[in-house]
């Protein structure tokens, strides 16, 4: 059926339902009063919902319902849809309202060439909040056709400070020695295991959910969109890389690992597959500061954006967890700026332009782990003079006196919350 004027009436109409009824759960994120925007995350991190308070906002401050243009185009309706019925949003709006619409545009990467729509209605000085969860909305060649007109966010699910305020907790200043101490340790090994999609919060039946998203996230935004023919192999190569999580990783060793289980394909395949998986934003990747550059392209460490998305491959991944968090923690910080050092010294986490160091270890009671995070974090700060150092833990705390400096070591429900 083809996508007419009626059609994007119906859905305005929905749209605006929708802003009215929904309930909101907030987000630690305010935009600027005039700011158009580009959100991009992983599905389910909450952008829908961002829009939802956007608009909200926008209501509240004097603007009428009619003016609101809020349209999924995750849609079936919207299925086909091209470039060019775009301008028939702003015909439908017109034909039943005379304010000047402002446009809320979700998971609008669905339609191909939308950027240049979106500079468009940037040039005619519309109102424009758009959501998309494949990370190329961020690429160099989309942000020159934007032109500059919009600020890009990334996304994440819910930090853990979120994560506890949607739990109901609310930190005051002494709380770690009241009650709120053992309600924070509660929670956290929930977030650890379960990680922060803010709608799973609702279900009981966590992996089912999870996996359902993970499907949804594999086959729609992954497979479909990328035309992948050999889909078990794609599946190998995102379970390797949850396997190795914490160890750097070539893409010829993942295609080994893939290969030995019997299903063929071949290391440009595992490079498309990895690139594809990151454009879904289901993974990122860590470069090693002190590789040469073929090297850095070629072994990185891949996290998962979320510890749901890694806990549905892992049997007994308590360490890996606790690595995956504090990797999507720092990354949401400090982006392309964080790497791992492997070179002489291993340390999981450097970086380098705030001389920052982390070690990440579940527990350091044994002294051959204890000697071995301790010396990483020393020699890496003989290289690279640190101006922090850190063990995070999953429950210990002190701090180790070096000779001119110190390391602390810190749980990581606590390092969190900084």
């Amino acid at each position: 059926m083809a996508i007419t004027k009626e059609t994007f009436r119906t859905l305005i109409r929905e749209g605006q339902e929708i802003i009215r009824e929904v309930e909101l759960y907030d987000r630690r994120f305010e935009f600027e009063g005039n700011g158009r925007y580009v959100l991009v995350g992983v599905r389910q991190a909450g952008k829908s919902y961002m829009l939802y308070k956007r608009a909200k906002q926008l209501l509240a401050n004097g603007h009428q319902p009619e003016e609101i243009v809020y349209i999924d185009f995750d849609d079936e309706r919207l299925l086909g849809m091209t470039a060019g019925e775009f301008d028939l949003i702003l015909q439908a709006h017109s034909s039943v309202y005379s304010y000047k619409p402002i446009l809320f545009f979700d998971e609008i990467q669905n339609v191909e060439g939308w950027e240049h729509f979106a500079r468009r209605l940037a040039n005619q000085k519309y109102q424009v909040f758009i959501t998309g969860s494949n990370a190329k909305m961020l690429s160099r060649d989309i942000q020159t056709t934007l032109g500059g007109r919009y600020m890009d966010v990334k996304v994440y699910p819910y930090s853990f400070i979120e994560y506890l305020e949607a739990q109901g907790v609310r930190l005051t200043k002494e709380w770690q020695f009241g009650k709120s101490r053992s309600k924070v340790q509660q929670a956290f090994a929930e977030y650890l295991k379960w990680g922060g999609f803010p709608e799973l919060l609702l279900y009981r039946n966590k992996r089912h959910w999870l996996n359902d998203l993970y499907e949804k996230i594999l086959l729609g935004d992954v497979i479909q969109r990328n035309k992948v023919k050999n889909e078990m192999a794609l599946r190998l190569t995102i379970k390797r890389l949850a396997d190795n999580v914490m160890q750097p990783t070539s893409y010829n060793r993942v295609c080994n690992l893939v290969k030995g289980t019997g299903v063929s394909t071949s290391v440009a395949s595992v490079i498309d597959y990895v690139r594809y998986a990151k454009e879904a934003c289901i993974l990122f990747p860590l470069e090693n500061y002190a590789s040469k550059f073929v090297e850095k392209e070629t072994v990185k460490k891949h996290y998962f954006m979320d510890n749901g998305l890694l806990s549905i491959f892992l049997t007994d991944g308590e360490t890996a967890l606790l690595e995956n968090l504090c990797a999507v923690h720092l990354y949401s910080k400090y982006g392309e700026g964080l790497y791992f050092y492997h070179k002489n010294v291993e340390v999981d986490f450097f970086v380098a332009e705030e001389g920052y160091a982390v070690q990440v270890s579940y527990s350091i009671n044994d002294e051959e782990t204890r000697r071995r995070e301790i010396e990483g974090l020393r020699k890496l700060h003989a290289l690279h003079p640190l101006k922090r150092m850190v063990i995070v833990t999953f429950d210990e705390e002190e701090t180790i006196r070096l000779e001119n400096s110190a390391i602390e070591v810190i749980p990581a429900w606590k390092w969190l919350l900084e």
